[in-house]
Parts: structure tokens; C-alpha cells; sequence
């Protein structure tokens, strides 16, 4: 059977993308180990954008923060419902490595019509980030992994590895901006196994994460990442706000949108999640 037109396209499309980005790791592997050719180098963005930012050797090292957040949601009458969302943010900074973590998790029961209760939520999700820092401020390489058990997304579990270039495009007093972008290869394992593995094999990621700080204590923070396949493009966008409470204590407000152009049957390609939490700054 002839294969349509526009798959072949998508098909090419993606080859193209892995090909330019394995090119485009490598020159960046070169540039970064050849800071004495780039000294007098200023980069683009940081150029047109914002040209006052704060380099990696300004940081205090090491350091280590941590975070944990915890939500509670619990109603009665018609429709009886309770949820728990849970999750643990660190990051870890060292004259070499810049480290992220992140681990959430979420459980779901809810009653109706006087039914029995059923869970209707349950997920736990896992990535961690390392940069290894280049000479040149705010030049990096990076790794990446995460790994997602999601009951209701018609996977039993799925993970991937990435691996490419990030940069800290600019850090002052009340904002920071840094993106990462490279190849990598998805494991998506089925609840119920079929003759080929769907969505299961290389990808191309990347992701972007801006940060403001108010001097009232307030924080915003968006995140988005993508990551696109031959079989399937994952995406990712989380929306938060903060505000001091009192002392380590900060209320936060949360707006999660995940999208699928390719899911399984009886789940629906773009999902939301609107959440408040109490977080708790530990370091």
C-alpha cells in the first residue's frame, strides 16, 4: 500500500530536523570547548533582547534549594470527590553542573449518582535535568530524563532520554530565561500490547523556562517543552504563580495544558489541570 503523501512528508520533515540538530550539537560542542576563539563573541539574543544579564561565574556555588508543594481538594453532595496533588522541586548548583529536579505526584477518587467510589486520577511523573556548563557564561550541554505512570493516558508507562545544547540566555535581579534543544529517543510501553510500538522511538526536544521575580516576594514561572516524534508530538505548558505566605511558606496557583497529536483510543489529545497548593521552601 502507497504511503499518503502527507506522512512521507512528516516523515522527511522530522528526518530533516534530527539531521540539522545533530549538525547544529556538534558546532555547539565546539564552540564551547574553544573559548579563546569567541572571547570577544556576544551572543544574538542576549544582543537584540537583553543585553544586561548575569553570567554563570557570578552565581553562588555551590547551592542547593528545595521545594515541596502539596494540594488537597475534598467536596460532598451530588458528586463526592477528593484529590491530592503532590510534587518535589530541587535545583542544585556547582561551579561545573547546573542540576534540576522534579518529581509529581496526583491521586483522584470521586463518587456520582451514589455509584461507588472509583479512582479517577492517579499519576506519578519523574525528570531530571543536567548541565554541564562550557566555558563561555551561560553556555551549556545538557542531559535529560523523565519517566511517566499515567493510568488513565492508555499507557502502562513511557520515558525518554534527550541530550544536546541549553543556554541561560540572561539572568538579572528579577528575571531569568533559558532554553535547551536536542536529540533523544522515547519508550512508551502499552497497557494492552499491540504489533508495533506506538510513539516509541526518536524524538527531538526542546524546552524554554521564564522566570520573574517581584520585589513583594511573588514569582511567575512558565515552562513549555515539546517533543516530537515520527508517530507522535508531545507537548507541555505549565503556568504558575506564587506568593509568600508568611516565612518559607508560599501559596502557588498552577495552570497545566498537556497536548498529543497521536493517543490511543478513548483518550483525549489535550488535557488541563488547574491547581493551588501550599509549597515549602526546606533549603
Amino acid at each position: 500500500m502507497a504511503m499518503p503523501v502527507h506522512r512521507r512528508t512528516d516523515k522527511n520533515l522530522l528526518k530533516l530536523m534530527l539531521n540539522l540538530t545533530k549538525i547544529f550539537f556538534v558546532l555547539c560542542c565546539l564552540i564551547g570547548f574553544s573559548s579563546a576563539a569567541f572571547a570577544a563573541d556576544r551572543d544574538l539574543i542576549q544582543t537584540l533582547y537583553h543585553a544586561d544579564f548575569t553570567p554563570d561565574t557570578d552565581d553562588e556555588v555551590p547551592r542547593f534549594s528545595l521545594n515541596g508543594e502539596l494540594g488537597i481538594l475534598s467536596n460532598t453532595g451530588n458528586t463526592s470527590a477528593a484529590s491530592i496533588k503532590a510534587g518535589i522541586n530541587a535545583d542544585h548548583e556547582t561551579e561545573n553542573w547546573s542540576s534540576l529536579y522534579f518529581t509529581e505526584m496526583l491521586y483522584q477518587e470521586s463518587t456520582a449518582d451514589g455509584a461507588g467510589r472509583e479512582v479517577s486520577a492517579k499519576r506519578f511523573y519523574g525528570s531530571a535535568q543536567f548541565d554541564y556548563k562550557l566555558n563561555q557564561p551561560g553556555r551549556r550541554l545538557f542531559m535529560y530524563g523523565d519517566y511517566e505512570d499515567d493510568a488513565f493516558s492508555g499507557y502502562d508507562h513511557r520515558a525518554s532520554l534527550a541530550a544536546g545544547w541549553s543556554q541561560r540566555v540572561w539572568r538579572d535581579e528579577v528575571s531569568e530565561f533559558r532554553y535547551s534543544i536536542g536529540p533523544g529517543y522515547a519508550f512508551v510501553e502499552l497497557e494492552e500490547p499491540l504489533d508495533e510500538d506506538i510513539n516509541d522511538g526518536v524524538i527531538v526536544r526542546a524546552s524554554a523556562e521564564y522566570k520573574y521575580h517581584w520585589a513583594s516576594g511573588a514569582n511567575l514561572r512558565q515552562f513549555v517543552s515539546t517533543e516530537a516524534g515520527d508517530e507522535n508530538t508531545k507537548s507541555r505548558s505549565e503556568t504558575s504563580l506564587s506568593a509568600n505566605v508568611f516565612g518559607s511558606l508560599a501559596m502557588k496557583l498552577s495552570f497545566i495544558l498537556n497536548h498529543e497529536t497521536d493517543t490511543t483510543e478513548d483518550v483525549d489529545g489535550l488535557s488541563t489541570e488547574t491547581s493551588v497548593a501550599l509549597v515549602y521552601q526546606f533549603f
